[in-house]
């Protein structure tokens, strides 16, 4: 039976389990793949990787804090994975690992229009901002980075040759790849405080893209959403990458509706790894 996982720290928070095993099932597959979630320390994940393909596992996603991580491990790597410099999605062949980054491809399947020509606040440098960076310099947008550590903005725009945000730059997309948000009511609020955009000025021209997701919707999708602001969620960015990860896997087209309905529905319990 092949087996297929999610591989994070924390990871009990991921839709992901849920996600993919609808989509097993109405490709007619759940009979014969299976798909888990394991928590892995970042110390254990290089070693966890490597026992998988002798486990049976034909594929895996990465999840924080485990992108570079998971680049680093491959014995191969698609074009977008080296470029973005991390990876999301693991295949097994035998002993070779291979990796791909569909981070990007599914945050460019979720944004209601292309990116093309935009100006584009990227929120963070980890492997997600890493991703979402890379996708919208190569589809055409003018891409500025932000991170609370300034010294990692900078080396993200050095990198891919973008600009670092400045007090007073207008943005028609607006990325956050951060926590930002999440949590409280009252701590969300009070970090929103700390974001180089103001909630309160966001309108219908802008668009925002929250890559966090949670058991409730983040408090700066519901500040923009409130002001009419066109937002796409951290789940739906999450069923658009999975969905091109399963294809990768399967070689089949993924149920992208069932696989939102599950995402969204978060039936899942989490099964931690005993080993990490």
């Amino acid at each position: 039976m092949p087996k297929l996982a999610v591989l994070g720290q924390p990871i009990s928070h991921s839709r992901s389990p849920a996600m993919q095993n609808v989509a097993l099932a109405e490709l007619g597959l759940a009979g014969e793949w299976t798909y888990e979630g394991i928590e892995v320390a970042p110390e254990a994940f290089d070693a966890r990787v490597r026992s998988m393909p002798g486990e049976g596992f034909v594929g895996a996603n990465v999840t924080v804090p485990h992108k570079l991580a998971a680049l680093a491990v491959a014995d191969q790597a698609s074009e977008a994975a080296r470029a973005i410099g991390a990876a999301n999605t693991l295949s097994f062949d035998g002993s070779r690992i291979a990796a791909e980054n569909t981070d990007a491809a599914g945050f460019l399947d979720a944004l209601p229009e292309p990116p093309n020509g935009k100006r584009a606040l990227v929120m963070g440098a980890g492997g997600s901002a890493r991703a979402v960076a890379w996708a919208l310099t190569t589809h055409g947008a003018r891409v500025t980075i932000w991170n609370r550590t300034p010294e990692k903005a900078r080396a993200l725009a050095q990198e891919f040759g973008t600009s670092v945000a400045d007090p007073g730059d207008e943005y028609d997309l607006i990325v956050n790849a951060t926590t930002v948000g999440m949590g409280t009511s009252t701590q969300a609020s009070s970090d929103l405080k700390s974001l180089p955009i103001d909630a309160d000025a966001l309108g219908e021209r802008h668009q925002l893209v929250d890559l966090a997701y949670g058991a409730v919707e983040t408090e700066l999708v519901r500040a923009a959403s409130a002001r009419g602001a066109r937002v796409v969620d951290g789940l739906e960015v999450l069923v658009r990458q999975g969905a091109a990860s399963l294809r990768i896997w399967t070689g089949m087209d993924p149920p992208i509706e069932a696989m939102r309905r599950a995402a969204r529905a978060n039936e899942w319990q989490p099964k931690k790894d005993p080993r990490t």
